[in-house]
């Protein structure tokens, strides 16, 4: 089994963008570091760049998402982008949606161990959570596929007039500009690619927007959407 690198110090910029929380943000790049590489969630390779590339790219995320809203951060993996931006946002409520046990059983630790009450964890794709959990105003994600199968998953969990934030690469463009057609059948209304990070990440990190209009998802997860309603009322009457 390869062993992990150590971690280096945090960089001077960390303690600016967690604040009063860098304590915890240390504690969780220690995690990552040790308990995540043990259990195959970070490759023993990422441990030297651990602050640059993953919590502070995540947590500059903050700068495009709205104040006291709701999050669901799709394909959560080892909480990247949720918990850095829920170090940072105080104000958001986050559910941390994840498929695999092994991940949700990491993730519920540290939100537990960092103090993280605006957090929860829920195991589940996203398309066996539609019409079970409340729609969020805004989705996350992170590395988790390609923008046209990931909008698929992620845009039928919004609320009207929401936003799927998907952190990319330097294929963002491209990744847009192939997708239009499976975005428009998903009732998204408008895209655009940020850069967030100015002065703390080089480089930025680069964000697609995909805003939706009063259907998110479209006809067919509407469909869907209501008929998830209607078996979660009868087997609550039950």
């Amino acid at each position: 089994m390869t062993e992990a690198a150590e971690l280096p110090p945090a960089p001077e910029g960390a303690r600016t963008v967690f604040g009063e929380y860098f304590p915890e943000a240390v504690r969780y790049a220690e995690l990552l570091a040790d308990a995540g590489v043990k259990r195959g969630l970070i490759g023993p390779r990422e441990v030297p760049r651990l602050w640059e590339r993953h919590l502070l790219n995540c947590a500059v995320l903050s700068e495009v998402v709205p104040e006291g809203v709701m999050v669901c951060d799709v394909g959560s993996g080892a909480g990247l982008p949720g918990i850095p931006l829920a170090l940072v946002r105080r104000d958001l409520k986050i559910t941390l949606l994840e498929p695999l046990l092994r991940r949700t059983n990491f993730l519920q630790e540290v939100v537990e161990l960092l103090g993280l009450d605006h957090v929860t964890v829920e195991r589940g794709r996203a398309e066996e959570v539609l019409g079970k959990v409340q729609p969020v105003h805004v989705v996350t994600a992170r590395a988790v596929a390609p923008l046209d199968r990931l909008a698929g998953w992620g845009v039928p969990l919004l609320r009207p007039y929401g936003e799927m934030l998907a952190l990319k690469g330097d294929t963002a463009e491209e990744e847009l500009k192939s997708a239009r057609a499976a975005l428009g059948k998903l009732g998204v209304v408008s895209t655009s690619v940020l850069r967030v990070g100015e002065g703390v990440v080089d480089p930025q990190a680069t964000v697609v927007r995909v805003e939706v209009g009063e259907s998110p998802g479209g006809v067919r997860f509407a469909a869907k959407r209501a008929k998830a309603a209607r078996t979660g009322r009868t087997r609550r009457r039950r």
